[in-house]
């Protein structure tokens, strides 16, 4: 079963919540800002999906621009600001058992699901 970090938001989310509803693909809705997920928990995710911490970063969110040192932090400091700031997540994210896909473009989503 794969889990979709969505955000109902987010139309690119909602896309691609659609997309597997449509494709009939048995999934799990994660509400990552009502649930927020721990540092743990988003450094597995990580893992999966095999980016860095500053690929997921939504730069134009007013919580990132707040940052006053937001070019030069390391990727621990970044990990700690997407926990602390679920809003700064990227989104969808599509996690299988051992991997997963920021599903953006939703292209990403349909290469991922041939593969899985």
């Amino acid at each position: 079963m794969l889990k979709i970090y969505h955000n109902p938001r987010c139309r690119k989310s909602r896309e691609a919540l659609h997309l597997l509803q449509e494709e009939k693909v048995e999934h799990e809705v994660i509400l990552y800002l009502e649930n927020p997920l721990t540092k743990g928990a988003l450094q597995e995710l990580l893992e999966k999906i095999k980016l860095q911490p500053s690929a997921l970063v939504r730069k134009n969110e007013k919580e990132w621009k707040a940052i006053p040192d937001r070019k030069t932090i390391s990727e621990s400091q970044i990990l700690d600001a997407l926990v602390s700031f679920p809003k700064l997540i990227e989104r969808p994210i599509v996690e299988g058992k051992t991997s997963g896909v920021l599903a953006r473009p939703i292209e990403n989503l349909i290469e991922f699901l041939k593969v899985d």
